[in-house]
């Protein structure tokens, strides 16, 4: 808490008058911003890692109060994707240099629970699986590491394939991933061509019923090759499922959480957040696609 504690006092010098807001149960962020909005709040600053930012953003959907981040969890994908410094202290000192802009963000919807927002990614299948089995104390203490050790004991696992549907077109996977974001874990791109400025997600999908069949593809992702091998599909666009196709236990996960078990939905929510982000990644993003800055 003293980190935050000083984070506080340099937003006060930067002429941020903030304070604190402490989680009060697991899930409980979003209805927590959603009370600080209500009571006058202009700026949202989630502290915290991936889940905590989707959690945040879950309680600020469709108002004009910009969100920031100060990153402080495992892989801090948002803030690596927006090329922010991963440094608590950095990245609060850096905080009034950053610039708004409006994006689009995900809700997904698992069977018939309430819809949740996502800002970076929904997985279903191999990953969302690794969440599953994942040994939380050991992510404690190894943060990332713990991810590995998880993808590495499946690795003689059988996969079961399941049916993908992206704006009406069906398809097959065992790990399919709908991205709005290139990073994926602080490690790799595996969505290459997503960014938070495109009005849609990008879908990556890979094929194979043997864990084994992803080693292979782990280098190909690292080296930027990936789209050049057999069982490996990339595509755009604004509405996916992925249902079992046997009805066997298939996990999805959002941000790195596990969100539940297949089926889902996932849909773009156009102009859903204001997030502040650096000027220059905002200007290489637009740059690349052309999208107007916030005004």
């Amino acid at each position: 808490m003293h980190l935050l504690e000083r984070a506080v006092a340099v937003l006060g010098r930067q002429g941020i008058e903030a304070h604190l807001v402490g989680t009060t149960a697991p899930a409980s962020a979003g209805s927590q911003t959603r009370r600080e909005i209500e009571a006058g709040c202009d700026l949202i600053i989630a502290a915290g890692g991936d889940g905590t930012v989707n959690e945040v953003a879950n309680g600020m959907l469709h108002t004009r109060v910009p969100l920031a981040i100060l990153p402080g969890g495992t892989a801090n994908v948002l803030a690596r994707e927006t090329h922010m410094s991963t440094n608590l202290a950095k990245a609060t000192d850096e905080l009034h240099t950053m610039r708004p802009v409006r994006i689009a963000a995900g809700s997904l919807r698992i069977g018939g629970a309430e819809p949740r927002t996502f800002v970076c990614m929904a997985g279903a299948g191999l990953d969302a699986e690794i969440v599953y089995h994942l040994n939380l104390d050991l992510k404690a203490a190894f943060g990332k590491f713990a991810y590995y050790v998880g993808g590495f004991s499946r690795a003689f696992y059988p996969l079961n394939e399941f049916e993908v549907v992206v704006d009406g077109q069906r398809h097959e996977a065992s790990f399919a991933l709908i991205s709005r974001v290139r990073n994926y874990g602080g490690d790799l791109e595996i969505a290459r061509g997503a960014s938070l400025l495109r009005n849609e997600f990008e879908i990556v999908l890979f094929r194979g019923k043997q864990s084994l069949k992803y080693v292979p593809y782990l280098v190909g992702v690292a080296i930027g090759q990936a789209h050049r091998m057999s069982g490996y599909t990339a595509l755009r666009g604004r509405s996916v499922t992925c249902s079992a196709v046997s009805g066997e236990r298939i996990f999805a996960q959002v941000d790195g959480e596990l969100a539940g078990r297949l089926p889902l939905a996932a849909e773009l929510i156009p102009d859903a957040l204001t997030l502040l982000v650096p000027p220059t990644y905002l200007a290489k993003e637009q740059s690349l696609i052309d999208v107007p800055a916030c005004a």
